[in-house]
């Protein structure tokens, strides 16, 4: 961390409301849950809940889709509802808007889309970009978001990849030239007062199967360059939140199990934290992808995902929609820190990272 990260974070602690000194476990445990809803309008029963639970401590934030955003005007609204009911912690407001396929805010709701990745890069200096995507940010903002998933930090390895270059989501092939785009998309989204995301650790770039459909070995085609990208930002102080993804490699496996990246220690604690020296917030991809979903129960992937090291657990609520999901895995993070209190200490120094983090969010 630079020395000016450095200042940034002890300032953010040193100005917490004094409400977030005194949180209980379940409140530090709410922090640590962002689900997705099926509603489009503040006045829907799913929109109410999430603002009582918000409100109590038990959710630290919401993600949109395209299934809740039927106008921009009504985006807004339930926005400005989720920030009111918890004025003093500001929810995480989350987005896929990266540009391209990958975009929640569309032309048909009259929100100006921009080109995928690889285009912007292809047709456009980094300072070129960072404009562009600051007219973006601060459209985002304006309808009251507060964080972005992105940047893309994967490396366009291989050039039949299904999920990255099929889309031409990420910048380059060079990853000196991803994370100079990457971090001006970062710049872009700080001028707006949004906090960002790092995807897909460790690098989906060189990968031949989607996780969203099934488990991904990138164990014969990941390349240590993936992670340069991420070594570069983290050293310049400029990264928010590291989205972990569903990506097994056998070499940071628990032993005799295939356990991918987003619930694997050895990635997020060893290599993250310990290699490259990361101390930030760590997010996971959608826990309701198939990787995930297809081989591993809810407790389970809760439990594993906050032992390995994960901070925020990420849940669309797709796959089999309950209103009830945020709860559920509430329980379970509680029921965890009640029978071993090194979980319990797990919680609450994701919780000490989150609170921290969300006190940058205008």
């Amino acid at each position: 961390m630079t020395r000016h990260a450095f200042l940034a974070a002890a300032l953010a602690l040193l100005f917490l409301p004094a409400a977030a000194h005194g949180a209980t476990l379940e409140q530090m445990a709410g922090q640590m849950i962002v689900v997705g809803f099926q509603g489009d309008d503040v006045d829907d029963a799913a929109v109410a809940g999430l603002r009582d639970d918000l409100a109590a401590g038990r959710l630290g934030g919401v993600m949109l889709l395209k299934l809740n955003v039927k106008s921009l005007d009504a985006v807004a609204e339930m926005n400005a509802a989720f920030r009111a009911a918890s004025p003093d912690l500001p929810p995480f407001l989350t987005l896929d808007q990266e540009g391209g396929a990958v975009e929640r805010l569309t032309r048909d709701v009259g929100f100006k889309e921009i080109p995928n990745a690889a285009t912007i890069a292809a047709e456009n200096s980094p300072e070129e970009a960072e404009a562009i995507y600051a007219e973006m940010a601060a459209s985002i903002a304006e309808y009251g978001f507060t964080v972005n998933f992105g940047p893309v930090a994967d490396i366009s390895i291989n050039p039949d990849n299904q999920i990255i270059a099929k889309y031409g989501r990420a910048f380059s092939a060079d990853p000196d030239v991803v994370a100079r785009y990457d971090a001006a998309f970062i710049a872009a989204h700080h001028q707006a007062g949004l906090l960002t995301a790092l995807k897909h650790f460790p690098g989906h770039g060189s990968s031949t199967a989607d996780s969203h459909e099934g488990f991904v070995d990138i164990t014969q085609t990941w390349q240590p360059a993936e992670l340069d990208p991420y070594r570069a930002l983290i050293a310049e102080g400029l990264v928010d939140m590291v989205m972990v993804g569903h990506l097994y490699h056998a070499d940071y496996s628990d032993a005799g199990a295939r356990t991918p990246a987003s619930l694997s220690p050895q990635w997020i604690d060893g290599v993250l934290r310990g290699e490259l020296g990361y101390d930030g917030v760590v997010i996971s991809d959608d826990l309701e992808m198939g990787a995930i979903r297809d081989h591993f129960t809810l407790e389970e992937t809760v439990t594993q995902a906050v032992r390995a090291g994960m901070d925020v657990l990420l849940f669309s609520n797709t796959a089999k929609y309950r209103a009830s999901l945020g709860q559920e895995i509430l329980d379970i993070l509680l029921a965890q820190a009640e029978a071993d209190p090194a979980f319990a200490a797990r919680i609450e120094e994701s919780y000490n990272r989150i609170v921290a983090l969300k006190g940058r969010i205008r």
